[in-house]
């Protein structure tokens, strides 16, 4: 059998279907798993086990017919068997219809014509969004839980982080992990997931007055566009020069960045892909929330803490809330 989705989004948004992905092979073990995907979330199949091939296209772009027929043309070639999409767009809904593949599964919303469907799945929006993708599988007969959130990181990235730690003076002992930044498409949008630098300062501060001796890393994200660090060089700058014993590391992908979250004993973020990665490395992991919901990105989960803004600003979350939260306060 052979399976493709087409799964828009960021990284994080990728992350958040690994448990459909996971179903889906459970359910189909010799089946071939193929992704659409766009360019700035492909790296997110770095530590996914369950994905054969990854297909580029750009869903938010203008795309030109030929762009379409282009992509039409790659999935005819390939005579999918069964297609899922999280697209509730009409024209991914015709393309697959175009595509021939006999099984095609989506959302019964009124922007996708359920001409151009086989099986739909009603869309609950109001649930996890790991849960709301992982529903798809019903127009496929499989109605079971939403496994956690799960990744597989390449040897050589968790021996990157390895020598990383060592390179870092942390190879003994656990340790915080500190990411503030926000998608490149986040900010663009003028979505508010960025905590301000002076509350940051005011939080690690009051870490290492009250433990000295715990290593505090801030991550600044690989260098690409996909989860790339809302950090300039002159907040990091900012931040060491205000929390002097404050560690500081750049994984040049996501295997390497899920390797160095994953020996943290705590995940300090805001909104962003690294904390579906913390989750999915079941590193604790308190997350802050500006305008978006957490019951809608977060798990029920006793290693997971999201702490929303009173007023939707992320500059409204008091450092005094988080410590508290983290102390025990």
């Amino acid at each position: 059998m052979r399976i493709l989705a087409l799964v828009p989004g960021g990284i994080g948004d990728q992350i958040l279907f690994f448990p459909t992905i996971e179903d889906l092979k459970k359910a189909h073990p010799d089946a071939q798993i193929d992704v659409v995907v766009e360019p700035r979330a492909k790296g997110a199949y770095r530590v996914s086990k369950f994905v054969n091939d990854t297909i580029l296209f750009d869903f938010k772009g203008s795309n030109s017919l030929a762009d379409f027929g282009n992509l039409l043309g790659v999935i005819r070639d390939r005579e999918y068997d069964v297609a899922l999409t999280l697209g509730r767009r009409r024209s991914v809904g015709f393309l697959l219809w175009l595509s021939g593949i006999p099984t095609r599964i989506g959302y019964g919303t009124e922007s996708t014509s359920k001409l151009f469907l086989t099986q739909t799945v009603p869309l609950n929006s109001d649930q996890y969004a790991a849960t709301m993708y992982h529903d798809l599988l019903k127009g496929l007969g499989i109605d079971t839980p939403t496994p956690e959130l799960a990744v597989s990181v390449p040897t050589k990235d968790l021996e990157w982080a390895d020598s990383e730690r060592k390179r870092l003076g942390i190879q003994n002992g656990g340790y915080v992990v500190i990411h503030g930044g926000a998608s490149e498409l986040s900010q663009q949008k003028g979505i508010d997931k960025i905590y301000p630098v002076e509350s940051w300062q005011a939080v690690l501060q009051d870490f290492q007055q009250r433990q000295p001796e715990l290593p505090i890393v801030l991550i600044t994200g690989p260098d690409d566009e996909a989860i790339s660090s809302s950090y300039p060089q002159g907040v990091v700058s900012a931040l060491t020069q205000t929390v002097p014993k404050l560690k500081v590391t750049s994984p040049d992908n996501i295997g390497q960045l899920v390797a160095m979250i994953a020996g943290a004993s705590l995940m300090l973020c805001t909104d962003s892909a690294p904390m579906h990665l913390a989750i999915a490395a079941q590193t604790y992991t308190l997350a802050l929330f500006g305008p978006t919901d957490p019951d809608k990105l977060l798990p029920q989960s006793e290693r997971v803490l999201g702490i929303k803004s009173p007023t939707g600003k992320m500059a409204d979350i008091l450092p005094q809330t988080i410590l508290d939260r983290v102390w025990g306060g």
